[in-house]
């Protein structure tokens, strides 16, 4: 029922609730309390996904803020996201782990490009856990392990299918005209993008990425080679114009990719901008998996090149 007395009642800046009497007063207990005992349930998130060594899977907290997370994912072998780089920004709230964390998705080609039913341009990610669809719920027992695994899972060989209702192609290729341009997407904006300098993310992850990107470099240039006669050719999302997707443009991932090579080897730093996400203790904060598979594999490439529209075309989730 609706609570007559607190609806107009300032929210508290201890707890966020308009429940108890700490408005302008001094806070109660529970409100004092529920900050240390999220920060210690996020510490204990942190240790946990050290300790597990989540394939794939790495974070570094906010050095002035531990409330505040960075998480990169690397694309999971075998799918059309494969060796790219996607940023999460986790902020937990005063009542974690009673509530979910809020996650956005940072690489977005600045909010220009959707790489997934679940993951807008906008940075939104859809799924039940996180309180953003329908389904299984956020759990107390859920945590910062659990929350990644999800979203990764969302990096899947088939995408597409992702959208509610798109279980069968609505055209036969559908899904592998989305394959395509999600590949080429992954290599131009979360590959190339992500190391020439997007200064939100940390220096410990740009590392990783730094790492990862040779480890994957075969893959981006069997899957340029592969598709280069699809250059200039202009990308056709399954889900519509209204995403706003451009052409290929595989002639020039593929040199920007060599330069980015030679100025790694030659020991030259990629980063255009220094990093404003930097964290305290990278060993404490990072996992360190050594299962990211780098093996090469040869799909189809139809990606875009240019997005220049920032609404949503589906309201698409899982």
């Amino acid at each position: 029922p609706l609570d007559l007395q607190n609806v107009n009642k300032p929210v508290s800046p201890w707890c966020q609730c308009t429940k108890c009497t700490c408005i302008d007063t001094q806070p109660e207990i529970k409100c004092i309390m529920a900050p240390n005992i999220a920060l210690r349930r996020v510490k204990k998130d942190l240790a946990t996904i050290t300790k597990e060594e989540l394939p794939g899977i790495y974070v570094a907290p906010q050095d002035d803020d531990l409330f505040k997370v960075h998480a990169l994912i690397i694309g999971p072998s075998g799918t059309p996201y494969q060796g790219g780089f996607f940023h999460f920004v986790v902020r937990h709230g005063p009542q974690y782990p009673l509530h979910p964390p809020k996650v956005k998705l940072m690489t977005t080609g600045g909010d220009t490009v959707r790489f997934n039913p679940n993951l807008y341009k906008t940075g939104k990610v859809c799924l039940s856990i996180l309180g953003t669809w329908e389904g299984p719920a956020w759990s107390p027992a859920s945590n910062l392990s659990s929350v990644l695994i999800s979203v990764q899972s969302l990096m899947n060989e088939k995408p597409y299918h992702n959208e509610p209702g798109f279980e069968k192609e609505r055209r036969p290729g559908d899904s592998d005209r989305y394959n395509a341009i999600i590949e080429h997407e992954t290599i131009r904006i979360a590959v190339i993008q992500n190391l020439n300098g997007v200064p939100s993310v940390p220096d410990e992850l740009r590392k990783v990425m730094v790492q990862k990107f040779l480890e994957n470099y075969d893959h981006y240039v069997s899957i340029c080679e592969t598709n280069i006669f699809k250059d200039q050719q202009q990308m056709e999302d399954p889900f519509g114009p209204g995403e706003g997707r451009g052409k290929f443009q595989y002639k020039s991932l593929l040199s920007k990719l060599s330069v980015l090579k030679t100025k790694i080897e030659e020991g030259v730093s990629i980063f255009e901008s220094p990093s404003i996400a930097n964290s305290s203790d990278t060993k404490s904060a990072m996992t360190s998996s050594s299962a990211d598979s780098s093996s090469t594999t040869s799909g189809i490439a139809d990606n875009t090149s240019t997005n220049n529209t920032n609404s949503e075309n589906t309201d698409s989730k899982t």
